[in-house]
């Protein structure tokens, strides 16, 4: 049976708050939203990187408010004006080697931050479902081969996966707290993604970004944790997870959704960075290459895998691309940005023929490795 896509008589003329919509997530989330009629409006600080998805897609400018969530009136200001019915929160500090550097704007973005939203939800009569994103890296890492299901402790060495990890228990406190039996009639889940690969991102210190800036330049790439295992998949597979998610909280049957979900690849696609670099160098040619890094790092984990049974089997979400796929794509959407193809048409294309692996009969074929 092919995974479910969103539907669109769900989204169409849908009120949606994303925050987040500049990011490499957001923005990609926010074109499919705008391919299901959705009515969206972001909150978000300004794009980090030149150039950026976000100004490739042309969100439009009447919906984009550029604000911190560090910042409670503004935050609460933006909801109270959009009436969302939907809340999808991705805004976050993403990244484990600059929460290093600043642990205390980390806590504050990513911990607080999803204080000040559900605040704001709080506040806001119209909102049905809220998606909190937080991450894989929640979970208490024991560095074991074995996946992470939901019952697992949340924790984190790390100032930014304890951080997410500190999201989660935040979620967790005001759903039982404040939503439900009585209280507010949101529904509140949160969402757990793997590593997302995918066209369009240009942010620093993230793998492929990294490979394709240095490939691009005839440089070899400077890899630091060539071993690290982490469960890879595009873009397009945790959203549509949260797509789903939120479809399911704002159903008649919502409150048997509100909890935590894990969205991650198959276990074989759960790979040591080493295999995805030399994959995308056999694959770009043009005498790309990597080496080690011989620089001191700060700690990272090096297993990280999640269960995504739950999702499977409650959600009808699942993976259509194997890893290999995937990387294809990615590598594809580059090299055509790079030759001059408008960044919104290359992604909204990726997104139709996701959609179209969604019909009967055509998931297994991705699954199993047959290129799109």
């Amino acid at each position: 049976m092919a995974a479910l896509n969103p539907d669109p008589a769900f989204w169409a003329g849908r009120r949606v708050l994303l925050t987040g919509h500049t990011g490499f997530k957001g923005a990609w989330l926010s074109l499919w939203l705008a391919r299901l009629g959705a009515r969206v409006t972001g909150f978000a600080l300004p794009p980090e990187t030149q150039p950026n998805l976000f100004a490739a897609i042309g969100f439009p400018a009447e919906r984009s408010r550029i604000g911190d969530i560090r910042d409670l009136s503004a935050l609460t200001a933006t909801v109270s004006e959009a009436e969302p019915e939907i809340v999808i929160h991705m805004a976050a500090q993403a990244l484990v080697r600059p929460s290093y550097a600043d642990p205390v704007g980390t806590f504050a973005t990513n911990t607080m931050g999803t204080v000040h939203l559900l605040e704001a939800v709080r506040a806001a009569p119209s909102v049905r479902a809220v998606v909190v994103v937080t991450s894989d890296k929640a979970y208490e890492n024991r560095e074991w081969p074995y996946a992470y299901r939901e019952t697992e402790a949340m924790g984190g060495r790390d100032p930014y996966s304890a951080s997410k990890g500190c999201a989660e228990l935040v979620t967790s406190a005001y759903r039982a707290s404040f939503f439900g039996s009585g209280g507010h009639p949101a529904r509140i889940a949160s969402a757990r993604a793997g590593n997302v690969i995918g066209g369009g991102d240009w942010s620093l210190d993230r793998l492929i970004p990294d490979i394709v800036r240095a490939f691009g330049t005839g440089a070899s790439v400077e890899i630091r944790a060539p071993h690290a295992i982490r469960p890879w998949q595009h873009v397009l597979e945790p959203l549509a997870g949260y797509l789903r998610l939120a479809e399911c909280l704002a159903g008649a049957d919502g409150d048997g959704f509100a909890e935590g979900w894990n969205f991650g690849p198959a276990d074989e696609d759960c790979r040591p960075v080493s295999s995805l670099v030399e994959r995308l160098v056999r694959g770009w040619g043009d005498g790309a290459g990597w080496h080690l890094s011989q620089q001191t790092h700060p700690h990272e984990a090096t297993y990280l895998k999640v269960d995504a049974s739950k999702a499977r089997a409650r959600l009808g979400w699942d993976r259509r691309l194997t890893l290999d796929t995937a990387l294809d794509w990615t590598a594809a959407w580059y090299r055509a940005a790079a030759e001059g193809a408008d960044p919104r048409a290359l992604a909204e294309a990726e997104i139709a023929r996701y959609e179209a692996l969604g019909q009967p009969g055509a998931r297994a074929g991705a699954r199993t490795g047959v290129q799109a």
